[in-house]
């Protein structure tokens, strides 16, 4: 069947056409949170959602007790949704178990109850398996994920970004959407939560600037940021690898860690190309920061070579890959921190 896209998903349902089972593709929580909030609320009133709204594991082995439920018919409901979470398990039992799996799903899929939504979530799939060939030809599949390479996932949480914010009765200025999911690392529960603390924080004005995400939601670790930049600048490697090590060890996330170096980058890449400045004040309004951040960013502009910019801003997209890829954050980091402070030619190359 056909791929769509969570934003897709709400124009097919409105259309009224019968949807027997839909697979949630993708490792993006929020999506496949939206998705699922959808589809309870297309399909089943809000009265009847506790003997309506089933959900199973395949985790678990419920596989079967899933499909039993789907041709069961609901109480006080003329449809319900039936939800067969971690799919993906199913790829990883012996080779017995998941043959009959699968044919239990296939054989439901070949006649599927008409009172029954089955949707399936899966984080990923192998396509080459038998589970993975029958939920892409038998099933509505949804991707819920923001792409594999990091502009794309920057591009598409940005769109997303905007749309939460209209929900919120608020919209972006230009280049504060792209500010705000570059550095939350397009990390869209984190996304939503800023953007309704922005909104809060915007009042009757409606309009979210770049200086209010700066201010509200980069401000909290610029400190951190632009210790951290000093230190990679004078190419401290040892020094600037503790001071991460010991801020995982305070709790800090590692995607929002790079995201704040990956912020950091990219204001002292804006500062390097601006002409005729040469302090803090003269690059505030152009890098849409306090005097005082600016300035740090002009200051390490000075000695972080445009080579080594560029070469630190593809380090650190192999690094996102690497931390979504569930690579250990603590390697990934003193990698990162290895290709940051390498000399300029060892940079060009990577």
């Amino acid at each position: 069947m056909a791929r769509l896209s969570p934003g897709e998903l709400l124009g097919r349902l409105e259309k009224g056409k019968p949807i027997p089972a839909i697979l949630l593709l993708g490792k993006e929580p929020y999506l496949r949170d939206a998705c699922r909030t959808q589809l309870t609320e297309r399909f089943v009133a809000e009265a009847s959602r506790t003997w309506a709204v089933s959900r199973y594991s395949a985790g678990r082995g419920e596989t079967q007790a899933a499909l039993d439920q789907a041709q069961t018919m609901a109480m006080l409901s003329p449809q319900q949704v039936v939800f067969l979470e971690d799919a993906e398990a199913i790829e990883k039992l012996g080779e017995k178990n998941r043959d009959e799996a699968v044919a239990q799903l296939g054989a439901y899929l070949e006649n599927p109850a008409p009172f029954t939504v089955l949707v399936v979530e899966a984080t990923g799939l192998d396509q080459r398996m038998k589970l993975g060939k029958l939920l892409a030809e038998k099933t509505l599949v949804v991707e819920c994920g923001l792409g594999e390479k990091v502009e794309e996932r920057l591009a598409s949480a940005t769109t997303l970004a905007k749309a939460i914010a209209k929900e919120e009765g608020v919209e972006f200025e230009k280049g504060a959407a792209e500010d705000l999911a570059e550095f939350v690392a397009a990390d869209l529960m984190r996304l939503k939560t800023e953007i309704r603390k922005l909104a809060t924080y915007t009042a009757e004005r409606k309009l979210i600037r770049r200086q209010d995400v700066s201010a509200l939601v980069i401000s909290e670790k610029t400190t951190t940021v632009w210790e951290l930049a000093d230190m990679l600048a004078s190419r401290q490697s040892k020094k600037a690898q503790e001071f991460l090590d010991r801020l995982l060890r305070d709790g800090e996330a590692p995607l929002e860690m790079l995201g704040a170096i990956t912020w950091m980058y990219r204001k002292v890449m804006e500062a390097s190309e601006l002409k005729g400045v040469t302090n803090g004040w003269q690059a505030a309004r152009s890098l849409s920061m306090r005097a005082e951040q600016a300035e740090l960013a002009v200051q390490s502009a000075r000695k972080i070579s445009k080579v080594r910019l560029l070469g630190g801003l593809r380090a650190l997209q192999r690094a996102d890959d690497r931390l979504k890829g569930g690579k250990d954050a603590r390697t990934v980091l003193e990698f990162l921190v290895s290709e940051l402070t390498a000399p300029d030619a060892q940079a060009t190359r990577s």
